[in-house]
C-alpha cells in the first residue's frame, strides 16, 4: 500500500466502505450526496482508482463500485484512526460525542502511524468509538456484531443500544439527552400507526423519547430476551 494516499482518495474509500457494509455496491450519485460534488466528478474519480496497481475498487458502469481487498484495507486504516480520535477526544480532552465526528474528519488526515498506536495503548486498545461503532484492530480487523434496526422491535419488546448515526449533532444531542447512548436500555412503549414514530423508555434514566421512523432505522440494537 502506498505509504501516503490524498485526503480525497481517503474520504472516497471512507464512503464506498460505508456504502457497501451491509453488501452490495455504491452508486455514484450515493457518493456524490455524501462528499457533496457532481456525479461526473464521482465517475472520473472511481475510473482513476479502478486501474491503479493494484486497484482499491473495481467499477462498472451504471452498476457502481465496490472495494477490492486492497481499497478495503486503506478504508479501514482511515477509519481506524477516525475512531480512535474520536473516543480520545471523548476520554481524555473533555469533548462531548457531539462535537468529535468534525473534528476527526480533519485529524484523522493527519495522524501519524506513531500517534495511532500512542492513542491506542494510552486508551487501552479501545473496541468502540462514543457512537458505538467498532474500532479495526491493529491488523485492521473488524468484529461482526448482530444486530437489528431499533424500527423492528414490536411493541413492548426491549433491547439495548450499540450503536447510533453519529454526523448530526444536533440528533446526539436529541439522544443525549433522553439518555440514548451505546448500552442503554429501552423498551418500545407505542408506535403510531399512520407514521410508525415510536416512543421508547429509556430503563437507565426512566425517561421517555419520541423516535421517527428515520432516526429509527439508523440506531442498531441488540433484543433482549
Amino acid at each position: 500500500m502506498p505509504q501516503k494516499i490524498s485526503e480525497n482518495i481517503q474520504d472516497y474509500l471512507k464512503r464506498i466502505y460505508e456504502f457497501t457494509l451491509s453488501g452490495g455496491r455504491a452508486s455514484t450519485n450515493q457518493l456524490a450526496q455524501a462528499l457533496g460534488i457532481s456525479a461526473a466528478s464521482v465517475t472520473n474519480m472511481v475510473q482513476k482508482l479502478s486501474k491503479t496497481e493494484p486497484p482499491y475498487l473495481t467499477y462498472e458502469k451504471h452498476q457502481g463500485v465496490k472495494l477490492t481487498a486492497f481499497g478495503q484495507q486503506a478504508a479501514l486504516k482511515i477509519i481506524r484512526r477516525h475512531r480512535l480520535i474520536e473516543i480520545y477526544l471523548v476520554e481524555k480532552l473533555g469533548y462531548t460525542w457531539d462535537e468529535v465526528h468534525a473534528e476527526a474528519e480533519i485529524l484523522e488526515h493527519a495522524m501519524s502511524s506513531l500517534l495511532e498506536k500512542r492513542i491506542d495503548a494510552a486508551l487501552d486498545h479501545p473496541k468502540f468509538d462514543p457512537h458505538g461503532d467498532p474500532i479495526p484492530d491493529i491488523n485492521l480487523e473488524i468484529p461482526e456484531i448482530e444486530q437489528t434496526a431499533l424500527s423492528s422491535l414490536k411493541i413492548g419488546n426491549k433491547g439495548h443500544v450499540l450503536r447510533v448515526p453519529n454526523e448530526d449533532p444536533q440528533v446526539l444531542r436529541y439522544l443525549g439527552k433522553f439518555g440514548i447512548r451505546p448500552g442503554a436500555h429501552i423498551k418500545l412503549i407505542s408506535r403510531t400507526p399512520y407514521d410508525q414514530t415510536m416512543r421508547i423508555k429509556i430503563t437507565e434514566t426512566g425517561n421517555e423519547a419520541i423516535i421517527g421512523p428515520s432516526l429509527g432505522k439508523k440506531i442498531s440494537i441488540a433484543k433482549d430476551s
